[in-house]
């Protein structure tokens, strides 16, 4: 899962959302010396993460990725799951969108104070870019994932993932429709 998702998911208080991106952040950083309530964010993210990673709809929504780009489908795929989530949100959430993501991005500027300097650096981009909104988006999606192929350290063959979301955008959707309704219920029992 992707940030979007981690914090839609993520028990309900600031610092438990705020955790659940930490979760991505967690190098170098003392997790006993961080608020209990953060430390439960960071606990559900793995525990999110754990259940995506070998969730049967998953697996077979990697598979639907070449050869060559298959070891970069996880990240596609959490980073893909924003898009689909923001575009089926109202099967999701009976919340406002533009209030969540907006309450979202109040949240992690008022918490800075509990992460990590390399977590401000991409929170702050994330807000003042507004990710969640461009996520909306299905080209913005593969924009992102340029980006984040660009900064994979070894030679690989990711950019361009996109076209192979397009080709199996159907089967990634509803695979994803599948997956999601389980997620949540299991995400409300890790709290």
């Amino acid at each position: 899962m992707n940030h979007l998702a981690h914090v839609f998911l993520a028990p309900d208080s600031p610092e438990a959302r705020v955790g659940s991106i930490l979760g991505d952040f967690t190098r170098g950083v003392v997790l006993a010396g961080l608020p209990s309530l953060v430390q439960k964010g960071i606990r559900h993210h793995r525990a999110v993460d754990s259940f995506t990673d070998q969730h049967p709809e998953v697996l077979a929504s990697k598979a639907c990725f070449s050869r060559e780009r298959r070891r970069f489908a996880g990240v596609a795929l959490d980073i893909l799951y924003d898009h689909y989530l923001l575009r089926h949100w109202q099967r999701f959430s009976q919340v406002d969108r533009g209030r969540f993501v907006q309450g979202i991005y109040g949240e992690l500027q008022s918490y800075e104070h509990l992460m990590p300097a390399p977590m401000v650096k991409v929170t702050r981009r994330m807000v003042w870019h507004d990710w969640f909104g461009a996520y909306e988006d299905l080209e913005s999606i593969g924009y992102a994932l340029d980006r984040v192929a660009g900064r994979v350290r070894f030679p690989n063959r990711f950019s361009g993932i996109i076209d192979e979301i397009r080709a199996n955008d159907v089967e990634l959707e509803e695979r994803f429709l599948l997956f999601f309704p389980e997620l949540q219920i299991v995400a409300g029992e890790f709290e």
